[in-house]
């Protein structure tokens, strides 16, 4: 099995959250696979911007996740172990990148996504992040 270590990030606009819909028709976070030397850190900032149009500051670590699937063009199973970071963006605005095949995204109220997130795990990482991003905002 191959395994690719990745980076997202779950974003907060106000009391919103960002999602994007890719060409399979799923809502997911933005996420990308770390390569050369860069870092995770790195990584996530780059993909919420590359994917999303949208520029974001890191907060904090939210955790990790790990999904595997068959990968058809490689011809083996593949693991994505992802880290993920809370990150917040001060303008609601976003670019969606349809070259990277993604069809519609946005800041979303919490709840709207929720319903909306495809993977039940990106769903309880949302979760996870907002309450944590809540007891930030609290303590500014």
């Amino acid at each position: 099995m191959l395994t690719r270590m990745c980076a997202g990030g779950v974003v907060f606009q106000d009391d919103k959250v960002f999602i994007l819909k890719n060409d399979k028709n799923e809502w997911v976070l933005p996420k990308g696979v770390v390569r050369n030397k860069e870092t995770a850190y790195e990584v996530a900032l780059k993909r919420v911007k590359h994917e999303g149009g949208v520029e974001a500051e890191v907060i904090f670590p939210a955790g990790e996740t790990n999904y595997e699937f068959y990968s058809q063009t490689r011809k083996m199973p593949v693991c994505n172990k992802i880290d993920w970071f809370i990150m917040k963006a001060d303008c609601p605005e976003v670019t969606v990148n349809t070259d990277e095949g993604f069809t519609e995204g946005g800041f979303f109220k919490i709840d709207d996504a929720l319903e909306k997130i495809t993977y039940s795990q990106d769903r309880s990482l949302v979760r996870l992040a907002h309450k944590k991003y809540e007891k930030y905002c609290q303590n500014k």
